[in-house]
């Protein structure tokens, strides 16, 4: 039985992303029934992981409405710290927090709801590298395999994706 079939998830995608934390999550929702954008700076853009894996963006971010997505799945490496200078992402970011909606986030791609303004009051984890970034923006650091606080789900690395991608559907189910 697929879980999510007629959810759309968004995905945030620019050169030196983390290949597994972009395409295990993205495999394992559309397993799952949803249909996932990955959007970049450009459509239909080549983008460069951090291992050398491609990825050809379905969209372009600043054409993206938080009203057509159910979950937000932010992969880490180093693209984030990029995206995060886009007011677009930091908007859509803030709007699917608001709203309640699922926004999961692993590794280093924390700095982008970091830059957001939604880590306060927060506990989640990260990479330890950007454990300090999170603790300076009001969140509760924990150095565990995933951790769920409300809508927000957080991992540290590509061996914690099993259990990101569980919680990313349990959330996304109900």
């Amino acid at each position: 039985m697929r879980q999510l079939e007629g959810k759309r998830v968004l995905m945030f995608v620019d050169h030196v992303y983390e290949d597994l934390e972009l395409w295990y999550p993205k495999l394992r929702l559309i397993e799952e029934g949803a249909d996932v954008v990955v959007a970049g700076p450009e459509k239909n853009q080549v983008y460069e992981g951090k291992n050398g894996y491609p990825c050809r963006s379905d969209a372009a971010i600043q054409y993206m409405v938080a009203d057509d997505f159910d979950a937000l799945v932010i992969p880490g490496g180093f693209a984030p710290d990029t995206l995060r200078r886009d007011p677009k992402v930091l908007e859509l970011t803030r709007e699917m927090n608001d709203a309640g909606k699922p926004v999961a986030h692993i590794c280093h791609a924390g700095w982008i709801p970091i830059s957001a303004g939604i880590m306060k009051g927060y506990r989640c984890t990260s990479t330890p590298g950007i454990k300090d970034d999170l603790i300076n923006a009001g969140a509760e650091w924990l150095d565990v395999e995933v951790v769920v606080d409300r809508n927000q789900v957080s991992s540290r690395r590509p061996d914690d994706l099993p259990a990101f991608c569980r919680e990313i559907i349990r959330l996304m189910k109900n």
